[in-house]
């Protein structure tokens, strides 16, 4: 029975399996915040909210940050933050590795919205990624606008979504990256974004900065050849 329903379910285009909670990766994240006492979280390159609220279905309870650059993805970002107190979304930039006026790439899917230009690879696995139009955002650096959300004692941990502008947002954290327990960031295995750094380097440099990898959600697959290409890297400082 269970087979034959599996077999219905791929006709239309429906995976079915067992859910096991400890199993999903939005657990093994409670899992660690809970064991590292995460007390706020820095959600950088919010977008609509998306990573807040699994959070918050998640089970975490704590203060969250959300940083969006986009108006249009902003605006519905400070309407599903209403009425949580504890989610606070700042004014609406880019979290970079400096202060002032820049142009962000807007893309068709909104998340995939960059900085950086894209490459054919990212293209050709996902073509609602294509850019469609720019906008002029404000670009800040997190050491310039932390001091607003952070408390001397709370335990941080930093998620960072930046599509390619990763190593941009960690070089402008110079001074926070101490107060920091832990952090999500984008792992590309292959360019998806001019000039950025790959998997390797990205975990040598945040080794560097004293943070070891506890864990790995898979990211975007080229459909095609069925490839992994992009991966979420959990890191902690060690307990």
């Amino acid at each position: 029975m269970k087979e034959l329903i599996r077999k219905v379910a791929r006709r239309i285009g429906v995976e079915v399996t067992m859910y096991r909670p400890e199993n999903s990766d939005m657990a093994k994240l409670q899992k660690m915040l809970s064991c590292h006492q995460i007390e706020l979280v820095l959600d950088v390159g919010a977008n609509k909210g998306q990573y807040a609220r699994q959070l918050r279905l998640g089970g975490y309870k704590g203060r969250i940050v959300s940083f969006e650059p986009l108006s249009s993805a902003h605006k519905i970002l400070l309407q599903r933050s209403d009425g949580d107190s504890n989610w606070v979304v700042a004014p609406r930039m880019a979290i970079g590795d400096k202060d002032g006026i820049t142009q962000i790439n807007i893309s068709e899917n909104s998340v995939s919205s960059s900085l950086k230009l894209m490459t054919r690879a990212h293209l050709e696995a996902a073509s609602a990624a294509r850019y469609i139009g720019t906008e002029e955002i404000t670009i800040s650096r997190l050491d310039s606008v932390c001091h607003e959300y952070i408390n001397g004692d709370s335990r941080v941990f930093l998620k960072i979504d930046t599509q390619g502008f990763e190593r941009q947002v960690l070089e402008g954290a110079e001074k926070t990256l101490p107060l920091i327990e832990g952090i999500q960031i984008e792992l590309s295995l292959v360019p998806l974004y001019e000039e950025q750094l790959l998997f390797a380097e990205m975990i040598n440099r945040l080794n560097a900065l004293g943070f070891e990898l506890y864990g790995l959600f898979p990211g975007l697959t080229d459909p095609r050849k069925g490839r992994l290409l992009q991966a979420d890297g959990i890191l902690f400082r060690s307990l």
